[in-house]
């Protein structure tokens, strides 16, 4: 349940794109229309008999057995059925992970140059480069969103750090789109790039994971794919240098609070954590710099909305609105009123930053924030994520 479910993107190959955004596995399947259908059935409970039933009703096939044993053995093979191929494929990725003295790049070559100079060239073709004043900039709200998709709101958002800024820390707090819920994942690791090697505070990391060690996850694999700090580091580096210092920290949804009921830290290990982060604030003070990569609202069929949404039309008018109320609540930081407007039908917005966003004003109550610029953008003909620049500076 943990794979990721697309329409294909090949016009010569209709169906449903298979892939493991987990990285266990590096195969991605393209099943063909008539037997998308048939995945349910891989469901533990029903038997190959029933599947070849199946098959043969949907083709008139004799060969139904054949079908599925094709069916079957492509799903195995590529670690998309649970069972020993997976289990061998987890259990290998997540031991490379834990003995790697660093994070390599996972998007390089995907969703950016892969090649440092070249890298170099296509941020400096958008415009990315710093402002003049920076001391008194708290931390900044940045997208995580491919940087085709986002590069008016990344280039607003770095924009505001100025050059004063390359000396702090940054905490970065990033969504984690696969953790685990009321979880925050940590690593000790540097992260690697095209531009070089970012350094890692690790007394800091070790600091929150003694303060908070029931909700921290220390080398949390989630690190090695995640994408929401890796794109920060990128902009960081650009402007800073490759040594640039971070402190990186995954945060998982909020899940007990938007199903059950009440606030994060009526979990025992949130509220730790969130108190352990409050106290690195309060005693490491300018010296740090945070930087939050996350996305806002992600509507359409893409994210199971029976609607097609076109960016800033219809549907996603009201979006907008609803974006904006929220965004009102953290300019004032307002931690609690943000979360109630959260919490309404379990997020029905689908807001993935929603969980660094309020980790990031309980950690840190004297920010205030100003929205910089907001958009929308359709990541596929249906579906819309919105993501905004915003700055955070210190009440007065």
């Amino acid at each position: 349940m943990d794979l990721d479910f697309l329409p294909s993107p090949l016009e010569d190959r209709p169906g449903l794109m298979v892939r493991d955004p987990f990285g266990y596995s590096d195969v991605t399947l393209i099943v063909p229309p008539p037997l998308v259908p048939l995945l349910a059935m891989f469901d533990g409970e029903q038997s190959e008999d029933e599947l070849r039933e199946a098959i043969y009703r949907m083709t008139n096939d004799l060969r139904s057995g054949e079908i599925m044993n094709h069916l079957k053995e492509a799903l195995e093979r590529a670690g998309f059925l649970e069972g020993p191929v997976l289990e061998q494929m987890k259990e290998a990725r997540q031991r490379a992970f834990a003995e790697s003295p660093v994070r390599q790049a996972a998007h390089a070559g995907s969703a950016y140059p892969e090649e440092g100079g070249m890298l170099r060239a296509w941020m400096e073709q958008q415009g990315l480069e710093t402002g003049e004043a920076a001391e008194e900039v708290l931390g900044i709200a940045a997208p995580h969103v491919s940087p085709e998709g986002g590069w008016g709101c990344y280039r607003e958002a770095y924009r505001l750090l100025g050059r004063g800024a390359a000396d702090r820390v940054f905490v970065i707090l990033g969504t984690s789109h696969y953790g685990e819920p009321e979880k925050f994942g940590l690593t000790r690791k540097d992260f690697v790039t095209p531009f070089g090697t970012a350094r890692t505070e690790r007394a800091l990391v070790e600091r929150l994971a003694a303060k908070a060690p029931r909700a921290s996850k220390l080398e949390d694999y989630c690190h090695a794919v995640e994408h929401s700090i890796e794109f920060q580091i990128l902009f960081l580096q650009a402007l800073y240098g490759a040594e640039v210092r971070i402190l990186p920290v995954l945060a998982g949804p909020f899940a007990r609070s938007l199903y059950q009921g009440g606030m994060p830290e009526d979990d025992e290990g949130v509220r730790e954590f969130l108190d352990a982060l409050g106290e690195l604030n309060a005693t490491e003070g300018r010296r740090l710099c945070w930087v939050l990569g996350v996305d806002m609202a992600h509507m359409g069929r893409r994210y199971g909305d029976p609607m097609q949404a076109e960016a800033k039309r219809g549907e996603m008018e009201e979006v907008e609105e609803r974006d904006k109320a929220r965004i009102g609540k953290l300019e004032a930081g307002q931690a609690e009123e943000f979360w109630e407007l959260v919490k309404p039908n379990h997020d029905d917005l689908k807001w993935c930053g929603s969980a660094p966003f309020y980790t990031f004003l309980k950690a840190v109550p004297e920010a205030r924030g100003r929205l910089r610029l907001y958009e929308q953008w359709n990541i596929d003909p249906q579906s819309v994520v919105s993501f905004a620049a915003m700055e955070f500076r210190r009440a007065a």
